[in-house]
């Protein structure tokens, strides 16, 4: 992938729900957490937003997404992890086992990140879909499940931000 404003876009959109999930892991953290996941928060944010700034003023670069086939793509991958998502957590939660959400949440995230591989051409998605479904199995250290997976998907997602800012100024 040589698409300079896909890689602003990822540290947008990385940055922002590397964001969301920190603020998914703030929840029912341990206490000691609490400031350093309102930190992490600050600085996923600012990242999304310098990744705005970029995407914005590249707008009229080359896109992946360009193509209309792999936008169609894009789309169909979205709305089905859209979909899943939301009917699973619509089950656990009917099941009387909310706190499994955001486990199950990671885990349609990682497999999402499966098919926009080759919507991007990017194989270094492969490693953010393997990660994001990992995190999903991490041992939970005796705190709430949103916890360890917030703090697991917004430290990955903010690395592959960051990713992309370098791979932008590369």
């Amino acid at each position: 992938m040589d698409y300079v404003r896909d890689y602003a876009m990822y540290a947008s959109v990385f940055g922002m729900f590397s964001f969301i999930w920190f603020g998914w892991a703030q929840e029912n953290p341990r206490a000691s957490w609490r400031l350093y996941l309102g930190i992490a928060s600050g600085i996923a944010l600012i990242t999304c937003l310098i990744g705005v700034f970029l995407s914005v003023k590249n707008w009229d670069a080359p896109s992946a997404l360009g193509e209309a086939s792999a936008f169609r793509n894009y789309l169909i991958s979205f709305y089905a992890e859209f979909v899943l998502g939301g009917a699973g957590a619509f089950v656990l939660i009917r099941k009387g086992l909310k706190t499994y959400v955001a486990p199950w949440i990671a885990f349609i995230v990682g497999i999402h990140f499966i098919s926009l591989k080759s919507v991007f051409e990017d194989a270094s998605l492969w490693l953010l879909a393997v990660s994001i479904i990992a995190i999903r199995v991490a041992p939970r250290l005796q705190v709430a499940h949103s916890a360890i997976t917030g703090i697991g998907a917004g430290t990955v997602l903010f690395g592959f931000a960051v990713l992309g800012l370098i791979r932008f100024m590369s």
